[in-house]
């Protein structure tokens, strides 16, 4: 088929699309499901430690996004781009201590969208970052009909509430716990699951479509979970990161020292060096056992939801979306946590079920969401039927669900666009639901940044606060490369320099897949210097970098 009568076909197709997803329900429910720094450490994307098996079971009833990226690997900026569809550079937050609609633009989200559309919109958890990043208000009443729930017993996530081997209560990283003993007797999670049950049960007799967004805190830090999910990952069955050493070739701005995980009581008592460590083999072991057991702690709670969806009999209307804000570092490089640009920080699951579309047919009399017990059935595996391999990226989600309920998708942002209210800074990927994807377009390229205060590891080089930053790193992702590139950055006018190239990275995915081999000093610099100093000053930083991205890896894949 000729590139003309695909153009000419593709408007065709979406158009069929949205009559079968609307047909008979004009505006579908959504159940917008979000996980607080989950990798794709998840069965259905291939982890084989993982136990992940109501998640696992949704896949096998969605489109599954395989190379799924976020804009920014920390919790508020990528929040914040995900719902608003901006990418942090146009919602100026690379922090947590700004509100986008007063300091960059005002700018509608997703939930505002949907509102204005006749949607009641609820938020559970965590969703927008809360604090000065959502206005104190979760963005209420803008994004949500009512004013948004946050668990209570959250409050003594920081506290000393874990048990240590002294018998002593601590604020420690590592923190299974008797839920019973625990202030309250419950854990955030836990909360959040009965308030969004709840609130589906009285949307059943409303005429109105609902969105509802439910964010779970795990498996953010620290490991505060019931303890019985530590018995499903056996500590002598764990193994450590596959690469735990920090890149020989690895530019000191491009690491981030995991201050967060530094400061928990427990970690304070090893005595790691800064900013490299490294943290005790036996220690790195415990940590990891206690983020796979967080997601499948986190896991029974998407499975609750669920079921619960179903059997109130809102599943046959209502679209889900489960995803994560950003991943998190499980020892690969040295580094913990998140803050940074490899993939292990930026790549999150992306999972979008459409019921009718994206439903692989069962008998009559079989649920599509029963609940499974991880605890009682760790084994349980699904298959997943419905795969996108091209890069993508979090800014995608608003314009695709807009178009998946039969609104219209915003318009492609201009070039500046901080005074549009409506637009989008990603792609409608409505139309992967109806074709079968071919073959990977090596063409397509997900966008990642992060900012730093220095060139070498700092106290703050995590979260350097706005005034601080003084180089930010921009990321390019194809299917076959990572390009980044960290350059100079002007905090008070938000300007990147784009001759003060502080260092490089470039990585081959097919030889290189977890990004160890830094090979960008093969590029010779005066050639990349001046390269960036001939091309138009109208360019954005996005389009410059992909210029030359496409220069110097010509005929580099075979």
């Amino acid at each position: 088929m000729s590139v003309f009568v695909r153009l000419f076909l593709l408007p065709l197709t979406l158009c069929a699309l949205k009559h079968e997803v609307v047909a008979k329900n004009e505006r579908k429910n959504i159940l917008f499901i979000m996980a607080d720094d989950l990798r794709t450490s998840l069965g259905c994307y291939g982890d084989p430690v993982a136990k992940s098996p109501n998640i696992d079971q949704l896949a096998s009833q969605s489109q599954v996004f395989l190379n799924a990226f976020a804009q920014q690997a920390v919790c508020g900026p990528s929040r914040t781009s995900m719902l608003t569809s901006r990418r942090p550079d146009t919602t100026r937050l690379y922090d947590f201590y700004s509100y986008w609609r007063v300091h960059a633009g005002n700018y509608t989200t997703l939930p505002q969208y949907l509102k204005s559309h006749g949607y009641h919109t609820m938020s559970v958890g965590k969703i927008f970052h809360p604090g000065i990043a959502s206005n104190f208000t979760d963005d209420y009443p803008y994004s949500w009909s009512i004013p948004a729930y946050h668990p209570p017993s959250f409050q003594y996530e920081k506290h000393k509430v874990c048990k240590g081997a002294d018998g002593e209560l601590h604020a420690n990283l590592l923190c299974a716990v008797n839920v019973s003993e625990q202030p309250g007797g419950t854990l955030p999670d836990l909360e959040s699951t009965d308030e969004a049950v709840r609130l589906l049960t009285g949307r059943i007799k409303d005429a109105a479509p609902f969105f509802l967004a439910v964010g779970f805190h795990k498996p953010h830090i620290p490991f505060r979970i019931p303890q019985e999910y530590l018995s499903l990952f056996p500590l002598d069955k764990m193994t450590l990161a596959p690469d735990p050493d920090v890149p020989k070739l690895l530019p000191p701005v491009a690491y981030n020292p995991w201050a967060d995980i530094r400061r928990r009581d427990d970690v304070q008592k090893l005595n790691v060096s800064f900013p490299y460590g490294p943290i005790p083999k036996d220690f790195q072991l415990r940590i990891r056992q206690h983020y796979y057991a967080a997601v499948s702690y986190m896991d029974a709670q998407v499975g609750r939801l669920l079921s619960e969806l179903e059997k109130l009999g809102l599943a046959n209307s209502t679209m889900v979306v489960f995803s994560s804000d950003h991943g998190w570092s499980l020892g690969e490089h040295g580094e913990w946590a998140k803050f940074s640009n490899f993939d292990v920080a930026t790549r999150v699951p992306l999972i979008l079920h459409v019921p009718g579309v994206t439903t692989v047919h069962k008998k009559k009399e079989q649920l599509t969401f029963p609940f499974i017990d991880v605890l009682n059935q760790p084994n349980a595996s699904f298959k997943n039927h419905h795969e996108v391999k091209n890069i993508v990226e979090l800014v995608d989600v608003f314009p695709t669900l807009s178009d998946l309920v039969g609104l219209r998708a915003p318009a492609p942002c201009p070039e500046v666009s901080f005074k549009k209210k409506l637009c989008t800074e990603g792609n409608n990927l409505a139309y992967t639901f109806e074709q079968e994807e071919m073959k990977v377009n090596p063409e397509a390229i997900a966008f990642s940044q992060y900012p730093r205060p220095a060139d070498t590891p700092q106290e703050n080089s995590d979260l350097p606060l706005l005034k601080d930053i003084k180089i930010m790193g921009y990321s390019l992702r194809t299917y076959d490369y990572r390009y980044t590139l960290w350059l100079g950055f002007n905090p008070a006018t938000f300007r990147v320099n784009l001759t003060d190239i502080h260092a490089g990275e470039l990585y081959m995915m097919a030889d290189d897949p977890t990004q160890d081999h830094n090979i960008y000093n093969e590029i010779k610099q005066s050639v990349m210097m001046r390269k960036m100093a001939n091309l138009p000053h109208t360019m954005s930083v996005q389009e410059r970098m992909e210029l030359l991205f496409r220069y110097f890896t010509a005929g580099m894949k075979v």
